[in-house]
């Protein structure tokens, strides 16, 4: 992911934004391709959505998002990545979800926790009640499940991992990463365990053979299989099939 926000001083915004075109022009890649442009509330984002303008992008990133940040950049143009860092974004965050170019909630800590005066904490406690939200919001919206917030020690590889086995357990289903070294783990993580794979394939055989021979549920090794369950066990092998093909 291209960023043309605030990492980049407002002196070297037009550079930035000629590296992006360019990279983006010249370099390519089997990874998603996307750029985060600097949210309405700046004096940037219309040069930044002029700068991108034609180039083959698979997502926009829109900071504080929404739903009239998400209204502002139009009905036309690339996916939306939905990034909610702000009050007025999580509790707008199904609106927000629910905007035809939305195809993804993501989750802020650092800008939230500023305005609410979070104090983070190692068990993560502080933002559990924005992280459910936009989990719920999400699927009530009908968009794929939402990335995480971002881990910001690079160097803490175990604090990544158990922050990504927290956030899995919630429902999110990726992380925003701000160095590729965190990238293997949050694959890792986020994929399904060669056992959840072979769960879910003796789930749905298992379902499939009793719809078969006309039972709506069967039982499996003492445990009750319904359809809530097999749709769970469907979900684990689309998520390994997308896992296998690269587009996590």
């Amino acid at each position: 992911m291209c960023d043309l926000e605030d990492a980049v001083a407002p002196s070297e915004k037009g550079r930035a934004r000629e590296l992006v075109a360019r990279l983006l022009a010249e370099v390519q890649t089997a990874c998603a391709r996307m750029v985060r442009v600097n949210g309405i509330d700046t004096p940037y984002w219309r040069e930044d959505l002029a700068a991108i303008e034609g180039l083959s992008l698979d997502a926009v990133v829109v900071p504080k998002a929404t739903p009239q940040a998400i209204s502002a950049l139009g009905e036309e143009g690339p996916p939306l990545l939905a990034l909610i860092e702000t009050a007025a974004g999580v509790r707008l965050a199904y609106e927000t979800a629910s905007q035809p170019r939305v195809f993804a909630l993501a989750l802020g800590a650092a800008d939230l926790g500023a305005e609410v005066g979070l104090e983070p904490r190692p068990d993560g406690l502080e933002i559990l009640y924005a992280r459910s939200k936009v989990v719920l919001d999400s699927a009530a919206a009908g968009v794929r499940p939402p990335f995480d917030v971002v881990h910001l020690d690079v160097r803490d590889s175990e604090g990544l991992e158990a922050e990504c086995r927290l956030a899995r357990s919630l429902g999110f289903r990726g992380k925003l990463c701000i160095h590729p070294a965190q990238v293997p783990v949050v694959n890792r993580v986020f994929s399904p365990t060669f056992e959840e794979v072979e769960w879910a394939r003796r789930v749905v055989d298992a379902f499939e053979a009793g719809i078969s021979s006309g039972r709506g549920a069967i039982g499996l090794q003492g445990m009750l299989v319904d359809r809530p369950v097999v749709e769970r066990a469907r979900a684990v092998l689309e998520e390994a099939s997308q896992a296998e093909g690269g587009t996590r």
